[in-house]
């Protein structure tokens, strides 16, 4: 199983924003500190509904099986009723769910997709009624379901992602750069990106455009148009005019560095832990050739959680199911179903022997390494209120400015504006 950016186990985990602001609709109308120390001190008891997203499969069944069965066990009197539901158009059937006062009392959800109820009082504090929160899950993905303009958190991290540096460094030892001189850099990757291509590689170094950070501002209005990103820009418009990017960069059709760095089309790309395991598969005579370092900067960190429905009439037994689902066994024993990815508590995740299981493939088992000592500094920088129709307009506004129609400058203003102009 690949497992790229954003796409982890659910399928359709970038859908567009949708609110339940528009339709009139507010949560449980409680304090959720009172809604939360019900939950904390309440008797777990009765029955709930667990929903999760495109997991009940051969693979995955028996495991939530054992869950449920094992809490029940230790809890007598509770029943779990687990739900599955598809991939595509989760977040309208969650929106729907909660339009109808139907949300299930616990409820798989990435932060994108928790926002939106969060903002409208559906879901739990959870650090209201969990104190030990932070200090027992990860820090990064913990502030991932810390939303602008709402207080509170709103998820326990469950399964985690992070990518990293992949080099072709059989083709870069031709340009003097071994593992010892690699890049450590977005600044020295472009003086190698610039250096191979003045020097007649047949190859590019960077195929990628800018990965920006979406930031906001005090109000939740964007404001990344910053000296520092347009700075970040011109790079790449420079090194697009140079000629040493390849121009199907812009294309419609592009297919991404990681399929390019497969065919052998360029020396760089960022991937996942699981990336060595495609190599395999697809480019075998690429693994001897490839290394894998930590990404630049800090980490990125893709975050899939569990969120309790302030609604739940049992939501003791909720936040106590959503805890024991994401307690470190747990974690554990699911990652060691879906390698690649790392638990979502910092004991668990601290410990890859735990999780991940040997391979024969000496790049992956490296890999894991950078994945796993990245947790202590990885950040989820998701802004929730960025959708995919403004991503797409960032993405043209930016190939504008690389084919030199207008400045960097113009291009990050104009996608800002855009993004603020739609914001819901």
């Amino acid at each position: 199983m690949a497992a790229t950016r954003r796409t982890f186990l659910a399928a359709g985990s970038g859908v567009a924003a949708a609110t339940l602001a528009g339709c009139g609709l507010s949560g449980s109308g409680e304090s959720s500190d009172d809604v939360a120390e019900k939950a904390a001190s309440g008797e777990i008891t009765g029955e709930i509904t667990f929903q999760s997203w495109s997991l009940k499969n051969e693979k995955f069944t028996p495991f939530f099986e054992q869950v449920i069965q094992d809490f029940q066990e230790e809890y007598p009197g509770t029943t779990v009723n687990w739900m599955d539901q598809p991939g595509e158009g989760y977040q309208d059937k969650v929106l729907a769910q909660a339009n109808s006062e139907s949300l299930p009392d616990v409820i798989n959800l990435p932060p994108n997709l928790a926002y939106p109820l969060a903002s409208t009082d559906f879901l739990l504090d959870l650090g209201a009624a969990v104190p030990e929160l932070a200090s027992t899950y990860v820090e990064g993905a913990v502030k991932g379901y810390q939303f602008p303009q709402v207080e509170g958190s709103f998820g326990f991290p469950w399964y985690l992602g992070t990518d990293m540096n992949w080099w072709n460094i059989e083709q870069l030892s031709e340009f003097g750069v071994d593992e010892s001189s690699l890049p450590t850099s977005l600044d020295e990757m472009f003086d190698l990106a610039l250096q191979v291509h003045e020097e007649g590689g047949e190859n590019p170094v960077m195929s990628s455009m800018p990965e920006l950070v979406i930031t906001s501002d005090d109000n939740g209005e964007f404001d990344f148009a910053t000296e520092e990103n347009v700075a970040l820009l011109q790079k790449y418009v420079d090194l697009y005019a140079a000629g040493a990017m390849p121009p199907e960069v812009l294309n419609n059709d592009y297919t991404g560095n990681a399929a390019l760095y497969k065919q052998s089309k360029v020396l760089w790309t960022t991937a996942t832990s699981t990336y060595a395991g495609e190599l395999k598969e697809g480019a075998p005579s690429l693994l001897e050739d490839t290394v894998v370092t930590p990404r630049f900067g800090e980490p990125p960190l893709f975050v899939q959680g569990v969120c309790v429905s302030k609604k739940s009439a049992n939501a003791a037994t909720a936040l106590a199911f959503a805890q024991f689902l994401t307690n470190d066994e747990n974690q554990i024993e699911f990652c060691t179903l879906a390698q690649g990815f790392l638990p979502g508590t910092q004991k668990a995740a601290a410990d890859p022997s735990k999780f991940a299981q040997d391979s024969d493939i000496e790049l992956q088992n490296r890999a894991v390494e950078v994945a796993s000592e990245s947790m202590d500094t990885a950040v989820d920088n998701t802004n929730v209120r960025w959708t995919e129709d403004m991503d797409t307009n960032l993405i043209q506004q930016m190939a504008t400015a690389m084919q030199g129609e207008i400045t960097a400058e113009a291009a990050l203003e104009a996608a800002v504006e855009y993004g603020n102009k739609n914001l819901a």
